[in-house]
């Protein structure tokens, strides 16, 4: 990496340890390096950084500029496109993404709907670009398979307590049945989210979701 950064060794790690892999143990901050280095991801304008998991550990986290950078670096890329769509109110509904592939007849296509997605946070308040956000990063998993890293949405999942714009709370005290209905009490009955394999891995790391 200090070679592909044109910095020197000692400095790079340093300047690592003491901002955007703060925190790391030794083993994670060779994990977080390798990465770094497999996705040519910079850390320094922090395309990759280090996110603090619930009950300890750390998670590699990549900005939507880094996702953006190697989806467009990866050398199939042959363009993307994105749509939302509305109700009949005009409200913002879901967004879907399409890559292309050079290697491909067909584009791949990915849609994400805000009801799932949104969460009560400041950057959320711009659903549109946040949904375009999450169409495009899912659609290039599924494109050309990332694997290993996951958006800052999830790694504030990850941290646990984060509540989407529903006012449901993901807590994850223990794994759950995936299949397993839960009703809150009072006239509004909840049941838990149908995630997909992905959100479960990144939820508990052990398939429970809720």
């Amino acid at each position: 990496m200090a070679s592909r950064l044109n910095i020197e060794v000692d400095k790079l790690h340093a300047s690592l340890k003491a901002t955007v892999f703060k925190g790391a143990t030794a083993e994670e901050f060779i994990v977080l390096t390798v990465v770094a280095n497999e996705y040519g991801l910079n850390p320094l304008i922090k395309e990759i950084y280090a996110f603090p998991a619930k009950g300890g550990g750390i998670v590699p986290v990549v900005s939507i500029d880094g996702w953006l950078r190697i989806t467009n670096d990866h050398p199939q890329m042959d363009g993307l496109e994105t749509t939302h769509e509305h109700d009949t109110d005009g409200r913002l509904v879901s967004c879907t993404c399409r890559i292309y592939r050079k290697d491909r007849q067909h584009p791949i296509v990915a849609t994400e709907y805000l009801a799932e997605c949104k969460r009560n946070t400041e950057p959320w308040r711009m659903e549109h670009r946040m949904l375009r956000h999450k169409a495009i990063i899912q659609c290039a998993r599924i494109a050309f398979g990332f694997s290993g890293i996951t958006d800052e949405d999830e790694g504030q999942v990850i941290r646990g307590g984060e509540k989407v714009a529903k006012g449901r709370e993901i807590a994850r005290a223990e794994p759950l049945d995936p299949f397993r209905q839960v009703a809150a009490q009072g006239p509004d009955p909840v049941v838990t989210a149908d995630w997909g394999a992905d959100e479960q891995d990144y939820i508990d790391g052990n398939g429970g979701a809720e």
